[in-house]
């Protein structure tokens, strides 16, 4: 499960992407445009401290762009050219927002999510100690197994960010799709799918094999 807080971000999540967004090689649209959100899924970090959120964003009328991010207290280690940006969390203090791509955290959730078919998080507020449930806006389909073993993620050995971005690690090979529905067969493996307000058949969104 994934806690929310009700909080504003100084600047805002989609303030950082316009500008970081438009930089990235795998980008479909001009620079300088106004960027809308098309929803949003999480992961759970099991040790709390890391925040997991992928957004699906892209100009009013151009492509959809899938754009993990992990949201930290710190900066991490080895990452600077990863930072999408800084923003002040009016609950948390300032968090440093990285392409979740190079984030191990986002690595080992993401292989735990596809292949044993947990999926999302579910998202959730506390309000006078009750849990109040989000509804998500993205709904996600793996094609894991509850018993699949998954085996441990450690550190990111490379990332190659392109129109679909690999990331490896000594146990598993992950594949992001960063603009989902353009087609093209993914590799053998577990495959999370999505779907969404404007996306109403199911696309594949990412792809993970163990090695």
């Amino acid at each position: 499960m994934a806690l929310l807080h009700r909080a504003t971000l100084h600047p805002t999540k989609l303030d950082l992407l316009t500008t970081w967004l438009p930089n990235r090689q795998w980008f479909a649209g001009p620079a300088g445009v106004e960027l809308v959100s098309r929803g949003a899924y999480r992961f759970d970090d099991p040790a709390g401290e890391v925040g997991i959120e992928t957004m699906l964003v892209g100009a009013a009328d151009g492509p959809v762009h899938h754009v993990p991010l992990t949201y930290r207290a710190a900066p991490l280690d080895g990452a600077d050219g990863w930072l999408v940006g800084t923003t002040e969390h009016s609950v948390l203090g300032r968090r440093w927002v990285y392409d979740g791509c190079v984030d191990p955290v986002y690595a080992a959730a993401l292989a735990h999510a596809t292949l044993t078919g947990s999926g999302q998080a579910e998202e959730y507020f506390e309000v006078d100690g009750r849990r109040e449930v989000r509804e998500p806006t993205v709904t996600v389909v793996v094609d894991g197994a509850a018993d699949a073993q998954v085996p441990a993620v450690g550190a990111v050995r490379r990332v190659v960010d392109e129109d679909r971005t690999l990331i490896d690690t000594d146990t598993v090979e992950l594949v992001v799709v960063r603009r989902p529905g353009a087609g093209a067969d993914g590799p053998a493996g577990g495959t999370l799918s999505g779907r969404w307000h404007g996306q109403s058949t199911t696309v594949p969104l990412a792809y993970v094999r163990t090695r």
